[in-house]
């Protein structure tokens, strides 16, 4: 593409290996939480956990591809700052500089789709503004001195707004519908107002928000075209697979905010949070990205069944942590299959680096 051509590819290796440090990192913080031998740090890295999952490594590659795409040197700033931002944060836990850093990058992305929107004003834009704002309204109130529990709805709406401005993007959505657009901003209001309402009113506006998602759902099930391409083969339907199973997700975790409000910890905060971040963001990673690493690295990532070993195993050991493990209380269940979780992420990994490394750079 010619705006990537301000952007040689040897300065957004250094970001990715940053975004990749971050994963490992949020991942090895992943299995202290769920209680297994691994060695612990001096640095109690649990307790950042899920910043650096979701704004170092997921807001990293976003802002990172959103780089690419505008073309401009300085625009690597954004994905520089978060993934630096996560690396500090597991060096010295949750302390200013690192959470300085995340909230840097927020902002930095928030100035890229700027740029994006003199080039060309459209709804899909407009979504992935919102999820910046939503990236610098986490981190915010992170740094106000409130718990990670309280600046999650708008983690979520950060990547719900994001990946579903994607979606219409780049991923062939149908919006020949009417009303199709009026839709999908009334459903992406609804969602803002109710991460604002459960920052006020923590127990109905968590409710609100959980109402909120479901209508997201909603739309991104009724005019995504990945209802009918899961009937296809090759890659058109393993990415409707990906994208229909996190759809699936993304209206539990609804769910059981709407049904039971807030909350801050034990089995019903990790399976609401899990089925965001894991069974509905680790997802779309999973089957965007022979299409993101291309445009990020020119180096193809072409589809193989293999792809749907790790992306079965995901889907599968969230399910059994989350009906089995939490739902039921099974300790060593809920401990295990988090385990094959992060394994999943890992043999996603290896496939892709083993696909990439056999296929030819791009011109």
């Amino acid at each position: 593409m010619p705006a990537a051509a301000g952007l040689p590819v040897r300065l957004r290796i250094p970001v990715l290996a940053g975004a990749a440090l971050a994963l490992l990192g949020g991942l090895y913080a992943a299995l202290l939480l769920l209680g297994t031998t691994v060695p612990a740090p001096r640095t109690a890295i649990e307790d950042v956990h899920g910043p650096v999952m979701v704004f170092g490594f997921v807001g990293t590659l976003i802002a990172l591809e959103r780089a690419v795409a505008l073309g401009r040197r300085p625009a690597l700033l954004a994905p520089a700052c978060s993934a630096a931002g996560a690396l500090l944060l597991l060096a010295t836990g949750p302390a200013l500089p690192g959470k300085l850093l995340l909230m840097a990058g927020g902002v930095g992305l928030l100035g890229i789709y700027r740029a994006l929107w003199r080039r060309q004003e459209s709804v899909a834009l407009l979504a992935q503004g919102a999820g910046a704002l939503a990236w610098y309204a986490a981190t915010l109130l992170w740094l106000a001195g409130f718990a990670v529990a309280d600046a999650v709805p708008w983690m979520v709406v950060f990547v719900v707004a994001t990946i579903a401005g994607e979606r219409l993007e780049l991923a062939h959505v149908a919006l020949t519908a009417p009303g199709a657009q009026r839709w999908f901003l009334a459903t992406l209001a609804a969602l803002i107002t109710g991460a604002t309402a459960a920052a006020l009113w923590p127990q109905a506006g968590a409710q609100l928000f959980g109402l909120a998602l479901l209508a997201v759902t909603a739309w991104l099930a009724v005019f995504d075209v990945a209802r009918h391409t899961v009937r296809g083969s090759g890659l058109p339907r393993y990415v409707a697979v990906g994208l229909l199973s996190g759809y699936a997700w993304l209206a539990l975790a609804g769910l059981l905010w709407a049904g039971a409000g807030r909350t801050e910890a034990g089995a019903r905060y990790d399976a609401t949070l899990h089925a965001v971040f894991l069974g509905f963001t680790l997802s779309m990673i999973f089957v965007h990205a022979p299409v993101i690493l291309p445009a990020v690295l020119r180096r193809p990532l072409p589809y193989r069944p293999v792809l749907y070993l790790p992306l079965a195993l995901l889907h599968g050991s969230l399910l059994l942590r989350v009906a089995v493990g939490d739902a039921a209380g099974l300790q060593a269940v809920w401990r295990w299959s988090g385990v094959a979780n992060v394994a999943s992420i890992l043999l996603f990994i290896g496939c892709a680096v083993v696909s990439a490394t056999r296929s030819r750079v791009l011109a």
